[in-house]
């Protein structure tokens, strides 16, 4: 069908003759598709898939101790306290209680505590008015709840649980409550990811600083720890009962579901904490499940989730996952599972919030016959947002101030050579390697040429090809005059359509153009989800970046190899911020394939992306892990030189960025001006 369109608009373009260089013509001629319909998702579905790390064998108790020990240990090195979050682990953080108020047999003291010095949350500490020797605790943690710690439900749990002698914290989460606002938003983690910081990490502390605050408390039970919570508060819920030993009993309600599982559900595919940057290089959340074991935990999900996790795909794959681990204590029956039907959408209503009642009967008071899971009505005790609001500092810190804070001193340059610019370019270009990991995108690189034949518009053929790069296919349209001149090679932040007006240049000039969609523009956009796939390559331990950068090299290869270019090398050109950056790393990754860049409307600065507050949906190739740590946009430059560099419609940022790296070379007897 396909070859039968794009044959009828050929025939129509020949029948007007309309000249082969026309804008418009040319455009129609590149919006045909070349791949299969849905292909890049379902490449990706199965890619994924198979980097997704499984559970080992359930062997003994033993072992599994050893082992979730071991996992635990990795995941916070390697994932939540990488970059200056190492040392914000350890940092001095105060805690300010103010005014509260008395409720109907518990009070509540407002305060507030430090995640890291200058960042406070916002919090609620419920107390029983009879408190005698320890009593259980309970950190209870929300969602994507604009009404954040004031929440009826969150406050009826609170209040529940108080009445029942639990000493329980409510905690504000980061963009939700009294912490919403833009400089919090979800997706701004990413920001410090970027700088080399996992953005991860405030998250973590959140509820760690929480768990800190509870067990500091005199009568604070340290063998009696819960967490509990829905949605986001499902996933934090989890996150850190698997990772802290100090949570003795967790609820995760509708939060969470394995990475398998979301690939396949794609309303599961989550935010950026929740698919945080290299996670799945360690483990799944099945892995999270079973490091629970033997300690008491209550898996709750809903029937006909309208959200997220629905009962039915979510749940059987954690359990049949992590039961075998109970089993090796004998502990079986302290993997506990509620499925609510009744309303059965995404809440934690009165049905879910008794299921979590009786657990904490059964497991904190068995000894209490008079113990009920029944709900305590409390409709009455219910607090206004304003009512529970806590006075924060004016100058509170927020998500986009830290990365603000942490580009100010980056990128962590080498100091500049004076001679030995080789080995110096080398040394640099080792670090970037470092940066990208190309090492997980070393699968054998194929091509394909799709059954057509070539078309032919006046003096210019066209030849689709669909090239594979490490389990992904991307389209690449090459159109080739009559005796071309030269190859060059264009990529679009609009895909290859969006670069009409450049092909039609290059055909006119006589070259050769190889029109590419990489992954994410043009064809390769995934169809649903678009970014959160990227967040997805990101936690297997892959760079989208990366990804794109190779198939962009991979394209000079096929050049090289069709049009014997690899004397001459290939000439790119990127138009946008974003495929100029591609180009720009794929450019400084190998000295070889690409003879020359010509970049429309590059980004002056990584840094820009921090000072807009840009989140990660908009541009997800660009918040690569540690990029910005070692190198900006002119860095990156600086290991493409002395190939040329010609820069179009730069901003202002971009004019100055670049004059200075021209200086530079100037002082080193080099003539390098990407703005002449």
């Amino acid at each position: 069908m396909r070859t039968r369109l794009l044959a009828a608009l050929l025939l129509t373009l020949s029948a007007s003759s309309v000249r082969a260089d026309d804008t418009a013509d040319l455009k129609k001629l590149l919006e045909t598709p070349i791949l299969s319909p849905r292909q890049t998702l379902l490449e990706l579905q199965e890619y994924l898939d198979a980097k997704i790390p499984r559970l080992p064998e359930a062997t003994t108790a033993e072992a599994w101790e050893k082992e979730t020990a071991r996992l635990q240990k990795e995941v916070l090195d390697k994932v939540v306290f990488r970059g200056e979050a190492a040392k914000w682990k350890d940092a001095k953080c105060e805690v300010v209680y103010s005014e509260g108020f008395a409720g109907e047999g518990y009070s509540v003291k407002k305060l507030r505590f430090e995640i890291i010095p200058g960042f406070w949350v916002p919090a609620l500490l419920y107390v029983p008015d009879k408190l005698e020797g320890k009593v259980p605790v309970m950190l209870a943690v929300n969602g994507h709840d604009r009404a954040g710690k004031a929440a009826g439900y969150k406050q009826t749990r609170c209040i529940n649980l108080a009445k029942r002698g639990m000493i329980v914290l409510n905690v504000e989460w980061l963009g939700m409550g009294q912490l919403a606002g833009v400089g919090n938003q979800h997706g701004a983690m990413d920001q410090l990811n970027l700088c080399g910081t996992s953005g991860l990490s405030l998250f973590y502390l959140n509820m760690t600083r929480g768990l800190d605050l509870l067990l500091a408390h005199p009568n604070a039970d340290p063998k009696r720890v819960a967490v509990s919570g829905l949605s986001g508060g499902g996933w934090q819920t989890i996150f850190v009962s698997g990772l802290d030993p100090r949570v003795t009993l967790s609820n995760p309600v509708a939060g969470y579901s394995s990475f398998r599982t979301r690939i396949q559900h794609f309303k599961d595919l989550g935010d950026s904490e929740q698919t945080p940057c290299d996670l799945a290089t360690l483990v799944d959340y099945t892995h999270l499940t079973a490091m629970r074991a033997p300690r008491p935990t209550l898996l709750t999900f809903n029937a006909k989730d309208n959200c997220c996790f629905e009962s039915g795909y979510a749940l059987p794959p954690l359990e049949r996952a992590s039961l075998p681990f109970f089993k090796l204590f004998g502990k079986e029956a302290n993997l506990r599972t509620h499925v609510n039907h009744d309303p059965g959408d995404h809440n934690f209503g009165q049905d879910n919030r008794e299921a979590l009642y009786k657990m904490i009967g059964d497991h904190f008071f068995p000894m209490d016959k008079n113990w009920s899971a029944k709900e305590i009505p409390c409709e009455k005790e219910i607090k206004s947002p304003a009512e529970l609001s806590v006075e924060l500092p004016k100058d509170n810190l927020t998500t986009n101030a830290v990365a603000l804070k942490l580009a100010e001193r980056l990128p962590l340059r080498a100091e500049l050579p004076k001679d030995g610019f080789g080995k110096w370019q080398a040394a640099r270009r080792e670090l970037l390697t470092g940066v990208l990991r190309p090492a997980s995108t070393t699968r054998g690189m194929v091509s394909e040429e799709r059954n057509w034949q070539k078309q032919v518009i006046g003096n210019v053929r066209m030849k689709p090809w669909a090239l594979n790069f490490a389990g992904l296919s991307f389209p690449v349209a090459v159109l080739s005059p009559d005796e071309p001149k030269g190859t060059v090679i264009v990529l679009s932040d609009g895909g290859r359509a969006g670069a009409s007006a450049q092909i039609q240049e290059q055909l006119k000039a006589g070259n050769r153009v190889l029109a590419a969609d990489l992954y994410y523009f043009g064809e390769c956009h995934p169809p649903s989800h678009d970014w959160l796939w990227s967040l997805m390559l990101a936690t297997i331990g892959e760079r989208a970046i990366t990804r794109q950068a190779g198939q962009l090299l991979q394209a000079t290869t096929l050049a090289a190899n069709e049009f014997g270019t690899e004397k001459d090398g290939v000439k790119v050109i990127a138009v946008g911020p974003r495929t100029s950056t591609i180009a720009l790393i794929a450019a400084a990754i190998n000295p070889k394939a690409i003879s020359a860049l010509e970049l429309h409307e590059p980004l002056g600065s990584f840094k820009e992306i921090i000072e807009e507050n840009r989140a990660v949906a908009k541009t997800p190739e660009l918040f690569c892990f540690s990029l910005l740590e070692h190198f900006d946009v002119v860095d990156l430059a600086s290991l493409v030189a002395p190939r040329p560099i010609v820069v179009k419609k730069p901003s202002d940022r971009a004019k100055k960025e670049f004059a200075k790296l021209a200086a530079w070379y100037k002082t080193l007897g080099k003539d390098f001006d990407p703005l002449k």
